[in-house]
Formats: structure tokens, C-alpha cells, sequence
């Protein structure tokens, strides 16, 4: 079985979603890492990192070269699920200035498929901090749709204005949990109900742990619930059932 026939088998069912709300705004976290905001027709991914395999590879740190494919092929499943009219692309979408010129042609090929007959906007990120080179789209810092404000970077700071309705990626969330003598660490959705992070999307991509310090920065402290991704479904922990790593 080829990984997009996988990938197609699990997500073109019609895609269920844990609803929670942001700043008042209804939107469905999805076991595949998106976010899906249905009042708006809108999915939101974040950190794709596509061809980072190659970008290591430049500097001589090989790794199996499937990277951009594997993120490509689950992105077209979650796509063909939930047919949005939109899509916004959190920032990092590749992994450094120039990814976007070393895309393979197929691979091109398909994500302008993927653009076809909707909007596309780019977030810039701490990676990709230009607009992609011959790819369809809007590029933006940030951008603000109604109650909501897309961005790649997390505002360090909790409660202030700029903040309500802040949806980001950037810090690749992952989360622990202990259980009948057993750990398991999954990426993971974290928010506190006004602003929202996203796990990283890309198939080449880490955690970080949320009890890391960098999300004292933006959540209070275990004043934030996780959403961690399983098969076929998320597992919703409020903080004070994490562990560090």
C-alpha cells in the first residue's frame, strides 16, 4: 500500500473533529495535526518544513530523502476531506529561504494542484522568511480574519490584547503523559481557550515539551489543556496531568 493510498484511507472519511472554541470562535482540532475552521472554510497547518531533508543533505547530513512527499501526500488526504476554500500555511512551510526553489517538479507539480480553485496564504516564518518562488499564494507576517490572528511565532505575552485570538505554530508542541507505568509523548494541540498553538505538520519535524519554558512565555502556568494526537483520534489532557521529559 503506497503511504498517500494510507493516508487516503484514513482522512477521506467524512473528518471528525474535536470542537473547541478560541476567543469565541468554533474550530475543529483534526487527528491529523490541521485545524479546521468551518464557519470560514478554512484549514490552518503549521511548520510543513518541506525539503528539510534536502537542506541537511547541503550540508552533508544525509537523511532519507521522502520528507516533502510524505508531508505532500498526508496534506492532499487531509485536503480532500475537508475541501477548504482556503488554507493558511503557519509559517515554516519550508525549511529554509531557498526550499521552495529546490522542489522537486512532481512535487511542485503538486502542490500547485493542491492551490487549485482556492485561497493560499503563506505565513512567513523563522525559516522561510520569503515568499516561494514560483508557487501560487498570498505571503503575509501575519494575517487577521475576524476574531482570529494567524501568525508563526507565539506573542510572549499572557493575557494581553494581542494575544486574544492568536493562532500560531512554531514551538512543535508535544506532550507526555504517565499512565499504568507507561509514558507516552504525542505532538499535541495546546491553548487556554483565547489563543491556540499547532503541532508541526511535517514528517521531518520534533517537540517540543510544553512544560518546557518556552510556553511559561505564553500560557499560564498550568492554566492550559493539550489535545494529543492518536490514531483516529485526539486525547484531551488538562496540564496538570503532564510530565517533562
Amino acid at each position: 500500500m503506497s503511504a498517500l493510498t494510507s493516508h487516503l484511507r484514513k482522512y477521506t472519511a467524512a473528518p471528525v473533529c474535536h470542537d473547541i472554541q478560541i476567543n469565541g470562535q468554533l474550530v475543529g482540532l483534526h487527528d491529523s495535526g490541521v485545524l479546521w475552521w468551518p464557519d470560514d472554510a478554512t484549514l490552518i497547518v503549521a511548520d510543513l518544513h518541506l525539503e528539510k531533508g534536502s537542506s541537511f543533505a547541503r550540508r552533508g547530513i544525509m537523511l532519507p530523502p521522502y520528507d516533502t512527499a510524505t508531508t505532500l501526500e498526508k496534506l492532499a488526504a487531509v485536503m480532500d476531506a475537508f475541501d477548504p476554500g482556503r488554507v493558511i500555511c503557519l509559517g515554516d512551510s519550508f525549511h529554509d529561504a531557498d526550499g521552495s526553489d529546490r522542489l522537486p517538479a512532481p512535487y511542485r507539480a503538486m502542490l500547485t494542484t493542491l492551490q487549485l480553485n482556492r485561497e493560499w496564504i503563506w505565513v512567513t516564518g523563522n525559516h522561510d522568511p520569503v515568499a516561494p518562488v514560483r508557487l501560487c499564494g498570498e505571503t503575509v507576517d501575519e494575517i487577521q480574519i475576524g476574531p482570529l490572528t494567524f501568525r508563526h511565532e507565539p506573542v510572549e505575552k499572557i493575557g494581553a490584547t494581542e494575544t486574544l485570538g492568536e493562532v500560531c505554530g512554531h514551538l512543535h508542541p508535544a506532550a507526555r503523559v504517565r499512565r499504568f507505568g507507561r509514558s507516552i509523548r504525542r505532538a499535541c494541540f495546546v491553548t487556554d481557550g483565547s489563543r491556540l498553538v499547532l503541532p508541526a505538520f511535517g514528517a521531518l519535524t520534533g517537540g517540543l515539551n510544553v512544560t518546557h519554558e518556552a510556553f511559561s512565555m505564553i500560557f499560564q502556568r498550568r492554566k492550559y489543556s493539550v489535545f494529543m494526537l492518536g490514531n483516529d483520534r485526539l486525547f484531551p489532557f488538562t496540564a496538570t496531568r503532564l510530565v517533562g521529559d
